[in-house]
């Protein structure tokens, strides 16, 4: 790999996710940086020297044709720059399904740009909470809570549009598209070969091979086997951010630094939050805020009425010239879920309008399609790693054309990522 060739590519399936493979990364000394869309040749030669290279993407929410067609360019994208590994940066719950988030449509749109037969699928993140056991995802509930087998979450159980309904991944998987998933489990890693396990594996020619994940200590035995097998040729990954982790330990040399190194003083000024989020832990973590002037948004009159909306921009930009940290908060949307991506627009479009008019210092999204089309409204073209807050969701800086909004800090968070006062601690920065 030379400086300018970057060997790990990453796509992620929303934004918070994307961001969370983006520290995933940053965090172990490898130059990354995260594209909102595919780069121009100019913002390629902004960001300077890349290990790993990602573009943030909101296909957790697509259905498989909009997939084909976002996915079919990305993948001519990255096959292109010449990465050797193209991780497919899926949620670490797994939650999709046939005709939302398909991970098998996603493989389908991705694989023929990468000629490498395996296909390996990481299936937990133990930094997170996720285990997978004998092919079976755990995942606890909220930051240290107890853990649930997926299909028995309290909040993944009852996802409005993606419910988990299955905790064995070869079968969530299989009707989504995977004809037949190999598993290696967790007892292949205590063999003084893990590479006969697989080797065993591969050859009844799978679709795809699934790696157990009970312990951090198995993501560096992944990491060796993954990297053996897309040294042979360019490979196509899928999984949550234990993908980058399982790599990163098997990362050839020494990096050092990260992708564009901070140049603009660190801005002063309020915080401004959406929420979007309906996870049960995001709305607790928002009744137990208290450094933030609250904001409810009904969603139904921000879809039907300009005259809201244009209420709901002058409260918000009053409290910010005021000085005080404001928090949009929507309700739940009505007719749920069919109308829940036109809500995320919506309130995309409200966020846009606010921070066009205010001056902060640092935007909270919380929702994995909130983020994806909220931050996607804004004039932002890259996404570097500044600095750890909770596992799943960083501190980010965003890049821009726009003045006002290069500098701009970032938190974009997923529903079951943080403690009880995550809100009050990003504030107290």
């Amino acid at each position: 790999m030379t400086a300018a060739r970057p060997s790990y590519g990453w796509y992620g399936d929303d934004f918070t996710g994307a961001t969370d493979t983006l520290a995933s990364l940053a965090e172990r000394d490898i130059r990354a940086l995260l594209f909102l869309r595919i780069p121009t040749a100019e913002q390629l030669s902004a960001a300077g020297p890349l290990d790993a290279i990602g573009i943030a993407g909101a296909t957790r929410s697509m259905a498989p044709e909009a997939m084909a067609t976002e996915l079919s360019a990305a993948g001519g994208f990255f096959a292109q720059t010449g990465v050797r590994l193209l991780h497919y940066k899926c949620c670490s719950t797994f939650d999709s399904a046939p005709r939302v988030g398909s991970l098998g449509a996603a493989a389908q749109s991705l694989r023929p740009h990468f000629a490498n037969p395996f296909l390996p699928i990481v299936g937990g993140q133990p930094n997170l909470g996720r285990y997978c056991l004998f092919g079976n995802l755990f995942a606890a509930a909220g930051s240290g809570g107890p853990v649930h087998r997926i299909d028995r979450h309290p909040t993944m159980s009852a996802h409005p549009v993606t419910p988990m309904a299955e905790a064995d991944l070869r079968r969530h998987l299989a009707v989504q598209g995977f004809e037949h998933i190999e598993l290696v489990d967790y007892r292949g890693y205590e063999g003084t070969d893990p590479q006969e396990a697989l080797a065993a594996r591969l050859g009844s020619d799978p679709g795809a091979v699934l790696f157990d994940v009970s312990r951090i200590e198995d993501l560096a035995i992944i990491g060796k086997l993954m990297r053996r097998q897309m040294d042979k040729a360019p490979m196509l990954a899928i999984g949550p951010s234990s993908v980058a982790q399982a790599l990163a330990t098997a990362w050839p040399g020494t990096r050092h630094g990260t992708a564009m190194p901070e140049a603009t003083a660190r801005r002063s000024g309020p915080v401004l939050a959406l929420v979007g989020s309906l996870s049960p832990v995001t709305r607790a973590q928002v009744e137990a805020s208290s450094s933030y002037e609250c904001i409810g948004i009904d969603t139904a009159s921000l879809l039907s009425e300009p005259a809201y909306r244009l209420a709901l921009q002058q409260d918000a930009l009053a409290g910010l010239a005021a000085g005080s940290n404001v928090m949009l908060v929507t309700d739940r949307p009505s007719q749920a879920p069919g109308n829940a991506e036109s809500v995320a627009l919506a309130t995309g479009r409200l966020l846009r309008d606010i921070m066009g008019a205010a001056a902060i210092r640092r935007l909270i999204v919380a929702g994995g399609d909130t983020s994806s089309l909220a931050v996607k409204s804004l004039d932002i073209w890259g996404l570097s790693y500044r600095a750890a807050l909770v596992p799943g969701a960083p501190l980010c800086r965003a890049h821009s054309e726009d003045p006002n909004l290069d500098g701009l800090e970032l938190v974009l968070k997923g529903g079951q990522m943080g403690p009880v006062g995550f809100f009050d601690a990003v504030a107290a920065l």
